[in-house]
């Protein structure tokens, strides 16, 4: 077998969405519960990859799914596209999670001759790193800097955003963010001590085209 590397994981992941679209799944008939949907999904991916690839399972303690090449699988309902993540630091809504998103988008019904669910995957996106942070902060960000704000235009914005950050910490951010200035984020980032993620802008993106860091993995589905 051979090893699992971000592109073959990227088409192995519209492979595994169109055949589980059209897959009758007794398990989850009658299941309202988002995250026995999403543990059944991933379990099935992962039982589909390791069929082919040799690559190395995500544990708790590193938090996500493909941890060598650094990438979390999130799989969410179309009626409620969210999820959480561990809070690692502020900086997590202007640089980005850390790490690529790859996400599918479901919707379930269930068909009771068959006493079956059907999933049908609506959307599978790959997004990268740079564009996991925050939509509304990363685009304050960016038009400051075009109108030519300095540091303190910088400091007061994250202070109105409520990034959890001390005076000291909204400093030296600012200070990282004229030097290396974000990359526009896709995602609505709540403040909890978990994130919350909410992902209708990524799916609206994906949905038009192709766009800088938003990759939509089949135009079939």
């Amino acid at each position: 077998m051979s090893q699992l590397s971000l592109e073959t994981l990227k088409k192995e992941a519209t492979r595994f969405v169109m055949q589980l679209s059209n897959t009758p799944i007794a398990e989850l008939y009658g299941v309202t519960d988002g995250k026995a949907v999403g543990t059944y999904v991933e379990q099935s991916f992962n039982l589909h990859l390791a069929s082919q690839y040799t690559y190395k399972l995500g544990s708790a303690a590193k938090g996500i799914d493909f941890p060598d090449l650094n990438v979390d699988l999130k799989v969410t309902s179309i009626r409620q596209p969210q999820s959480s993540c561990p809070f690692r630091n502020a900086e997590q809504k202007v640089y980005g999670l850390g790490y690529h998103l790859l996400l599918f988008v479901y919707e379930k019904r269930d068909d009771r001759q068959s006493s079956s669910a059907i999933l049908d995957i609506q959307h599978a996106i790959f997004v990268h790193r740079a564009h996991t942070g925050d939509y509304q902060t990363t685009y304050g960000i960016g038009e400051i800097l075009r109108r030519h704000g300095n540091r303190d235009d910088i400091v007061a914005f994250l202070e109105e955003r409520n990034l959890p950050l001390d005076e000291i910490g909204r400093e030296v951010l600012a200070d990282r963010i004229l030097q290396d200035p974000p990359k526009l984020g896709y995602i609505t980032i709540s403040n909890a001590l978990q994130w919350r993620l909410q992902y209708s802008r990524i799916i609206n993106v994906a949905a038009v085209g192709q766009t800088a860091g938003v990759e939509r993995l089949s135009s079939d589905l």
